[in-house]
C-alpha cells in the first residue's frame, strides 16, 4: 500500500522569490524522503494552487493525502483558510481522505536556522560583538500569535545573553523601525535584526527596510530552503499519516 501523498502548502505571494524559495524547500523535503509522492501548493497569489495540486494526485490515483501547512503562526490563515480549502477538496473528492496536520509552528531548533542566517549576513561584517537583537515576524491581528513570537524570542535572547525584542511587518506594534530605534536610544549600536519569515516578500523586504533606516547594522534572510525545517514538515506528515490509519 502506498503511503499517503504529502502536500506542502504555503500561503503564496506575488513576489516570485517567495515561491521558488517554498519549491526549494519542497526540494529539501522530497531529497529526504524520495519514496514519497511531495507537492507543494499555495493558497493564492502563487501557483500551484492547493486544488489544482490536489485534483492532479486524486487523477494519478492517491485517495489519501496529507497536507502540512507551512505557517509559522496560529492565526487567521491557520485557523480559517487552511480548514476552507481542506473542506472544499474533501466535498469535491468524496472517498478521497484529505487532511492537514498542525502547523510548521514555531519550534525551538528553528532558532538553529535563524543564528545560520544570522551569521551568513555577519560574515563580512567588521562587527564581532552585538549589543541587540530584534526577531521581526509578519505579525497578527490574533494576539496569541503575536505572543508565540515573543516567546520564541525571549528563548533566542537567552542562548545569546542578549536583550531581543520582538518585531512585526503587519497587523501589530512594535514595527522592527521601532523596536531597533528603542535600543538605539538605549545607546546600543550593533544592533541586528532576524527575519522569521519562511520566504522573501513584500513583508520582510518592508521590515529589513524600517530597520536599516532606524539603524539596524544587519538584517538576516528570511528561513528559507534549511534541513532544520523539512524535517519538521516531515514530521508533521509522520503524524497526519498515523492519523489516517483506520483504528
Amino acid at each position: 500500500m502506498a503511503a499517503p501523498a504529502l502536500v506542502a502548502l504555503a500561503h503564496g505571494s506575488r513576489d516570485p522569490r517567495s515561491a521558488a524559495t517554498i519549491k526549494a524547500l519542497v526540494d529539501e523535503v522530497k531529497t529526504m524522503r524520495p519514496d514519497l509522492k511531495v507537492e507543494a501548493a499555495f493558497l493564492e497569489l502563487s501557483k500551484p494552487s492547493f486544488q489544482t495540486v490536489v485534483d492532479r494526485l486524486v487523477r494519478a490515483g492517491h485517495d489519501e493525502i496529507v497536507v502540512v501547512p507551512l505557517l509559522l503562526t496560529e492565526a487567521y490563515h491557520a485557523k480559517v483558510d487552511v480548514p476552507s480549502a481542506v473542506a472544499e477538496a474533501s466535498a469535491r473528492h468524496e472517498g478521497v481522505q484529505i487532511r492537514a496536520t498542525s502547523i510548521l509552528g514555531l519550534e525551538p531548533q528553528f532558532l538553529e536556522v535563524l543564528d545560520v542566517r544570522m551569521r551568513e549576513v555577519l560574515r563580512d561584517s567588521r562587527v564581532r560583538e552585538l549589543d541587540a537583537l530584534v526577531l521581526a515576524a509578519a505579525g497578527s491581528s490574533d494576539p496569541l500569535a503575536n505572543q508565540a513570537v515573543a516567546r520564541l524570542a525571549r528563548v533566542w535572547g537567552a542562548r545569546h545573553k542578549l536583550p531581543v525584542t520582538a518585531a512585526f511587518a503587519s497587523s501589530a506594534p512594535p514595527a522592527t523601525g521601532e523596536a531597533v530605534r528603542a535600543f538605539r536610544a538605549e545607546g546600543r549600536r550593533h544592533i541586528a535584526v532576524a527575519s522569521l519569515f519562511l520566504a522573501p516578500g513584500f513583508l520582510p523586504d518592508r521590515a529589513a527596510e524600517l530597520a536599516v533606516e532606524a539603524g539596524a547594522i544587519a538584517v538576516s534572510a528570511p528561513l528559507g530552503a534549511h534541513p532544520e525545517l523539512a524535517r519538521a514538515i516531515l514530521a508533521r506528515y509522520a503524524v497526519g499519516a498515523v492519523e489516517l490509519v483506520p483504528v
